[in-house]
């Protein structure tokens, strides 16, 4: 297994393609796992913490489309979740630059 802090980096980047196309954001992540998970020191757990990120925004989004007819709680909800994809994709890739492990809150452990 090889060290590869960019490829790193670059996963969790590649969850801001949710900004350009709705799903690149989970099957870039998800192909970058999957084909790199036994060749890259820790690909395996970043990769696992990521997607379980991604089904979980997926996950609260459905919650959020019924709270909208809620005193409009869903489109605070979409704001809030529109942020948080945002800024912890950021924060973890410099966090994987780093040689540190990820962390995504709120986040449903779907994978393990």
């Amino acid at each position: 297994m090889r060290e590869d802090n960019q490829l790193l980096m670059i996963t969790h980047l590649s969850q801001l393609l949710l900004y350009i196309t709705a799903v690149g954001s989970l099957i870039v992540p998800l192909i970058i796992w999957v084909t790199q998970k036994d060749k890259v020191y820790q690909m395996d757990e970043h990769g696992k913490r990521i997607i379980n990120f991604q089904i979980s925004l997926i996950v609260y989004s459905i919650i959020c489309v019924p709270l909208i007819l809620l005193f409009g709680l869903g489109l605070l909800g979409f704001i809030f979740l529109g942020i948080i994809a945002l800024i912890f994709p950021i924060m973890n890739a410099v966090r994987a630059s780093n040689g540190e492990p990820p962390s995504y809150p709120l986040s449903l452990n779907f994978i393990s």
